[in-house]
């Protein structure tokens, strides 16, 4: 879908550290963590909003989330206003912005709240009666470690995906070990400085238990990737490419960001750049080869901005396994070495819902601090789904 003069202040968008699950924030309600995160985002930027709706992402259900975004715009303070719980498992970010753009485009006054948060930490284990099942036993499923390991569809895991594309694709071990450091690499200049990078948008959270609190102000558990030390992991499956080093670690978190006009942006006092939102776009592939996915979606958002890939300044994916980032490459052309500059969720983790929403964050500084230009965010999703969303600093 291609937009109109709808925009992201680059100062109204934010998100939690992401923390390896069964971490610190294990214990913590993905709902009170976007409420945390949320609140405190939306306080240090000192800027009063007046909110039409609020766009609400997440994937794994926590206890009252039933009344999701009644509930959080309650707490938040934001009145009477309500809008759709989105969860399109890992493009739910890109959906809330979807369904928030569609929402704000034509419409000159008045802003979109978009909140994202999950925890796939302790994910609830859901059980479902059944009168007509033998004694009347129920059926059930670990909502976050089953969905990793089936789909419905096929039968087959995430990873068996990830080794399908590999294969098809022709891409060794090494190959796959490469494209992991260099994503290390490019992490470690989100950290230069003090962290200069991430403290643009990271919201510190209070993680761990009442009788001892904790402070997170960034990213917990990350596991710094070397040649050596990814050489030495073997393959996950046997006969496999795939090793835990070059696929990524589920996580907790929250992100979220102001949609709008650039035009209302000024009038509330936002200050700095924008990036306008030029169009999303979703799309699915064949059975159990989700990594393709990012491809047809970026091609379907170019298409309705009316670009090509020669236009795009910089791309962001959401890549749980190297191998997407390999197959995105070949097939569009794009540079290996380039993408995902200040790094991905390969390195710091996948919550679900909140993932999409900091890698636009990300790429829309990155394309700041360059002086500007137009960048991609692409990513798969459950069920050989990927999304893209192509967006313009000025």
């Amino acid at each position: 879908m291609r937009f109109d003069d709808v925009c992201i202040p680059l100062n109204a968008a934010w998100s939690s550290p992401f923390v390896r699950w069964q971490g610190p924030a294990a214990e913590i309600s993905s709902l009170d963590l976007a409420h945390q995160v949320t609140e405190r985002g939306l306080a240090d930027r000192g800027v009063e909003w007046r909110f039409d709706e609020l766009v609400l992402g997440t994937t794994v259900p926590q206890l009252h989330s039933f009344y999701g975004v009644p509930t959080l715009a309650a707490r938040l303070g934001l009145g009477t206003i309500s809008g759709p719980l989105i969860a399109q498992a890992c493009a739910t970010s890109v959906a809330c912005l979807h369904a928030a753009a569609a929402s704000q485009n034509g419409s000159p006054m008045g802003a979109r709240l978009v909140v994202t948060t999950d925890r796939t930490s302790n994910g609830p284990h859901v059980v479902y009666p059944s009168a007509v099942s033998s004694g009347g036993t129920p059926s059930s499923e670990n909502w976050v470690l089953d969905s990793f390991d089936s789909d419905p569809n096929t039968g087959e895991s995430m990873l068996f995906t990830a080794e399908s594309v590999a294969k098809e694709g022709g891409f060794e071990k090494r190959q796959l070990d490469e494209v992991t450091l260099r994503r290390w690499q490019q992490y470690e200049q989100s950290l230069a400085d003090d962290r200069a990078f991430q403290k643009r948008y990271m919201v510190p959270i209070t993680a761990g238990s009442r009788r001892k609190p904790e402070e997170i102000a960034s990213d917990w558990g990350i596991r710094p990737a070397t040649e050596e030390g990814l050489a030495s992991l073997k393959p996950v499956q046997p006969n496999g490419v795939v090793s835990y080093g070059a696929q990524t670690h589920p996580a907790d978190g929250a992100a979220g960001f102001v949609v709008t006009t650039p035009a209302q942006a000024g009038e509330v006092g936002v200050d700095g750049p924008v990036a306008r939102i030029l169009s999303t776009a979703f799309a699915r592939v064949e059975p159990a080869r989700m990594p393709k996915a990012p491809v047809p979606a970026a091609k379907m958002a170019l298409a309705d901005a009316e670009l090509s890939f020669k236009d795009i300044d910089l791309i962001k994916t959401h890549n749980p396994f190297a191998v997407n980032d390999l197959w995105f490459a070949r097939e569009t052309g794009c540079d290996l070495e380039a993408m995902n500059p200040y790094g991905c969720s390969l390195i710091y983790g996948h919550p679900q819902g909140p993932t999409g929403a900091r890698g636009i964050i990300e790429l829309m500084w990155a394309l700041h601090d360059r002086g500007g230009g137009r960048g991609m965010f692409t990513g798969c999703a459950a069920g050989d789904t990927g999304a893209a969303a192509i967006v313009q600093v000025g």
